[in-house]
């Protein structure tokens, strides 16, 4: 680094985006992770790295800090924030060779407590500013690149700067998660203007309506196979460019199209459509429902049978695509690293870091809500595999005639319904790791075709001949008691020992309470950025009735406890009430019952019902005020007999006592 980087002028950062940080706190590690949490907290993209270095720097109390990524020119790296001896300075690019960055962007972590600028006298930053702690982390994306690194400094030997390692990797693996957001953005971004041409350009008709079957989109090849005009077209019933005869069966299809649980409906040849001189033609198309906030839509791809010169694979290649990129930057906000100090998740995290490098099949353990899922993405994350996909199954919200089909895919033809050649997961998975979420719930016959595949890595697609050859690394996970299910019947017992060959449990969150502070400075941080609001935390009577709830829905309750506060929250510093905490329990947790328990829940639902006039869909109706889904209370009401009439809510009848004998 030269004199010009040093002496460069200094930056200034918005307070909307910065914290006001000025001294480092004292006290444990839990302290210093929430406070660089309320400094990130409300911060993306080039705003959220300077927050960084600067919340780093004040929270450890060094004079320097900075973040670097990979300049173009190799053996060079270029910094994205610099903070400089208490303010931002010109951010520049310098060579690695001679510095102690030159490890860490090999992948290491280097701490040196003191006498940094004796071991590397070519550094002229170091030998110059007489640094003597130094310490720095890579920044690694999920599939184990690396991209860059954050590193700290000062000219006093340092010695707690070792102690606050996980620090340093926590907000390492956070900036290199705001890094690959920020790719992933401008990914998407030119996918959808890919997106937006093909729509454009497509020789299928595309359009989509709304709830009252009204025409909300019309793109160019409708308009030329109507013969009509988009603006013509627009606020149109569907119903007009249907004839007669073939109305009723076309709005049949349509109202099933809309339901909750409808996937996309196909409709074949047969029916025909009528331009808008009237003329008939004939016409498949197929019926994609989809949600947009809180208004249901339907896409309809629709193609004149007459005119198959177009293939639709480069269409739904791109909005499968599309999608996927969706996920992922839905998912990036989400912190890749697993929070947590307690020596139970020590020793997991240890398991997890052994087994990773191997190529062994894993099962975990646990109660619903711990975080399974988190420790399959941590298995595959440190894993050889690390660059290819990981695929997710929840065997548990498959119907049992289509898991076989979603496992292994299916050939045209297969069943009714299969009009194409599908590839299933394990296709997908080729090369990358398969997890399958509550295996427990598998039908014997797909335990059967999975065993198979576990044994040779071979098997045929649904309705197939052809054997086709796999390489898939797979990672299970159920809440169930497998060795019950085994004695029971319900579950293979040599596909049970093909899969537990590396047995992991994670532990319940009532057994590691001291981890909840930081699992709530980290889930506030991800809903500052997500609503937009300054979370700076909860009070300490709501900490403290946080710490002795027992969390039987763990992890994901606690995550929705703070997220519906933080939705209905008003200010920095959030109140969580005794009864929200409650609620959310239920919420997450709807096979749980008792008696006590069930009459708390009837009345907070028959109150907030009353407060709502009866009203249960809408921004001001009962599920919204509750943080549920309308069909979630509609069926939880039904659970406790709780009757709905008008906007007169009926109360159970309570039990008669019976007569005495005489």
């Amino acid at each position: 680094m030269d004199d010009a980087a040093q002496k460069s002028q200094s930056v200034n950062v918005s307070a909307d985006f910065v914290a006001n940080l000025t001294e480092p706190p004292s006290g444990s590690t839990d302290s210093i992770l929430l406070h660089l949490a309320e400094g990130t907290s409300t911060a993306t993209g080039d705003a959220f790295m300077k927050a960084l270095v600067k919340s780093l720097a004040a929270a450890l109390g060094v004079k320097w800090a900075f973040v670097t990524e990979f300049a173009s020119v190799p053996g060079r790296v270029r910094m994205l924030a610099y903070w400089m001896r208490g303010e931002f300075a010109r951010c520049v690019e310098y060579d690695l060779k001679g510095t102690p960055c030159e490890a860490v962007l090999r992948g290491e972590t280097v701490h040196y407590e003191r006498g940094a600028h004796q071991l590397f006298p070519n550094d002229a930053w170091i030998v110059r500013d007489q640094i003597e702690s130094f310490l720095a982390v890579p920044m690694v994306l999920a599939n184990g690149e690396v991209i860059g690194h954050l590193a700290a400094a000062d000219d006093r030997p340092i010695s707690r700067l070792g102690r606050d390692l996980s620090i340093f990797r926590i907000f390492g693996a956070r900036a290199a998660a705001e890094f690959q957001r920020q790719q992933t953005l401008k990914e998407l971004v030119a996918n959808e203007q890919r997106l937006t041409t093909i729509l454009a350009t497509t020789l299928d008709a595309v359009l989509t309506i709304d709830a009252q079957r009204r025409i909300v989109m019309f793109n160019a090849a409708a308009e030329r196979i109507w013969q009509c005009s988009a603006d013509w077209a627009a606020g149109q019933p569907v119903d007009r460019f249907i004839i007669q005869r073939d109305r009723r069966l076309f709005l049949g299809c349509l109202a099933r199209a809309c339901t909750d649980d409808a996937g996309s409906i196909w409709l074949p040849e047969g029916l025909h459509a009528q331009r808008a001189d009237g003329a008939a033609f004939p016409i498949e198309a197929t019926l994609s429902p989809l949600t947009l906030g809180e208004q249901r839509l339907v896409t309809i791809i629709l193609r004149d049978v007459s005119e198959r010169s177009f293939e639709q694979s480069a269409l739904a290649a791109l909005q499968s695509e599309n999608r996927q990129l969706v996920e992922v930057l839905t998912r990036a906000d989400e912190s890749t690293c697993i929070v947590g100090s307690h020596p139970s998740i020590r020793t997991l995290l240890t398991a997890v870091d052994q087994v990773a490098r191997a190529d062994t099949t894993v099962l975990i353990f646990g109660e619903t809500g711990v975080g399974k899922e988190g420790i399959a993405r941590a298995v595959h994350a440190a894993s050889p595999r690390r660059s290819r996909p990981l695929i997710t199954v929840n065997c548990a919200t498959m119907p049992v005639e289509l898991i076989e089909s979603e496992l292994f895919g299916h050939e045209r033809g297969a069943f009714t319904g299969a009009t194409t050649m599908r590839k299933g997961r394990f296709e997908l998975a080729d090369g990358g790791t398969l997890f399958l979420d509550e295996v427990g719930e598998l039908s014997l016959s797909a335990q059967a075709r999975l065993l198979r595949v576990l044994q040779e890595r071979t098997f045929e697609r649904v309705g197939g001949m052809c054997s086709i050859d796999v390489d898939v690394r797979v990672i299970a996970a159920t809440n169930r008691n497998l060795v019950e299910q085994v004695a029971a019947g319900h579950f293979r017992r040599d596909l049970y020992y093909r899969l537990s060959v590396f047995p992991l449990e994670v532990p319940p969150l009532r057994t590691r309470k001291d981890d909840i502070p930081a699992l709530v400075g980290h889930f506030l941080s991800q809903f500052s950025r997500k609503l937009m609001k300054p979370l700076k935390g909860v009070t300490p009577s709501s900490m403290a009735r946080l710490i002795r709830h027992d969390w039987p829905g763990n992890i994901r309750e606690l995550r929705n406890v703070l997220e519906r506060a933080a939705v209905l929250g008003s200010g920095p510093v959030l109140e969580i009430s005794h009864a929200m905490i409650e609620l959310a329990g239920c919420s997450d947790a709807i096979k749980v019952h008792s008696p006590v328990l069930d009459d708390v829940l009837r009345e907070h639902v028959i109150r907030t019902l009353e407060n709502c006039n009866g009203i249960i869909e809408g921004a001001r109706g009962a599920a919204a005020v509750l943080g549920v889904k309308p069909s979630t209370l509609r069926h939880r009401m039904k659970m406790l007999e709780i009757k709905k009439l008008t906007t007169a809510i009926v109360r159970p009848a309570p039990a008669q006592p019976e007569m005495e004998s005489k």
